[in-house]
């Protein structure tokens, strides 16, 4: 027989951002609003959704940026998630003390309460996305949020592409794997790598479904965003939500903005596990040299 349904609404908020932080959480503060008047339970937000992407360049005046988590933009999003009885995971560039920056998402659960906060744990440093120049990697691990309507982890962009980042993350309980995330093409590199690059990006995190027996979803921003000149990046969107068999059940657009709204089965979980029982046959006894940089 199979398990009785147990269904989660999901929205991810796939939105454009003006170099007005104040525009910008008014505008995921509408977006949120508008998911869970259809039905949205649990809605995440793309990463550093209060500001257009500056990882462009390196240049100190985006520090003014940052803030304390919990503070502003927190308290705001705390009022709708108790208003609208909706969890929010919410990507943000935390100010933690004097020169210490990190990239953060805050978890708030449906009644307001701030459950507590993922420092990104992998750092990138290339073209366009010059990360390391503001950003200290987390310390806090990896982390699952047991929340009203299930239990949630979080990772963020360039996490996506590390399976101990996911692994690490499920075995923590979690049973929806939530990637806020920027991400789109280099202009000199669309034409030759760009369709290459999608697909990269797209099956890495289904496998992490597949691996884990969980879903995986996943908000990217999109448009084209040049905040100091220069080429820019072209977001890609597409944002998606995998199943535990990793088929994707649900994507967004290239160009739009969009509400992706997808209802998941945390029911399923259960049944992947049991069937494909890539836990139970885990040699964890045989791991220890993952702990090494590189096995000479």
């Amino acid at each position: 027989m199979s398990a009785t349904p147990h269904l989660v609404r999901l929205g991810l908020v796939q939105m454009r951002c003006s170099a007005d932080p104040d525009e910008n959480l008014a505008k995921a503060i509408a977006r949120t609003n508008e998911a869970a008047d259809r039905g949205a339970q649990i809605v995440c937000l793309q990463e550093l959704f209060t500001s257009q992407y500056f990882c462009q360049v390196e240049d100190h005046k985006y520090f003014q940026l940052a803030e304390a988590i919990p503070g502003p933009s927190t308290t705001a999003l705390a009022q709708v998630a108790k208003d609208r009885a909706v969890v929010i995971v919410a990507s943000l560039f935390e100010k933690r003390g004097p020169g210490l920056y990190h990239n953060t998402a805050a978890v708030i659960d449906a009644d307001g309460s701030y459950l507590g906060k993922y420092r990104k744990m992998h750092i990138p440093d290339d073209p366009l996305f010059y990360e390391k120049f503001y950003f200290t990697p987390g310390d806090l691990g990896f982390r699952a949020w047991e929340t009203r309507y299930g239990k949630i982890g979080v990772c963020v962009c360039w996490d996506q592409w590390y399976p101990e980042a996911a692994r690490l993350t499920a075995l923590a309980g979690a049973q929806i794997l939530f990637y806020p995330t920027a991400i789109g093409w280099h202009p000199a590199e669309k034409g030759e790598y760009g369709q290459r690059q999608h697909n990269s990006w797209e099956t890495i995190q289904r496998s992490h479904a597949i691996a884990n027996g969980c879903y995986v979803a996943v908000p990217n921003r999109v448009g084209h965003e040049a905040p100091d000149g220069g080429e820019g990046i072209e977001f890609w969107g597409q944002s998606f939500v995998a199943d535990p068999s990793g088929q994707i059940v649900a994507k967004a657009s290239t160009s739009d903005e969009e509400i992706l709204i997808v209802d998941a089965d945390l029911s399923a979980l259960d049944t992947q596990r049991t069937h494909w029982p890539f836990f139970r046959d885990r040699r964890i006894d045989a791991y220890g040299e993952l702990q090494k940089r590189y096995i000479d």
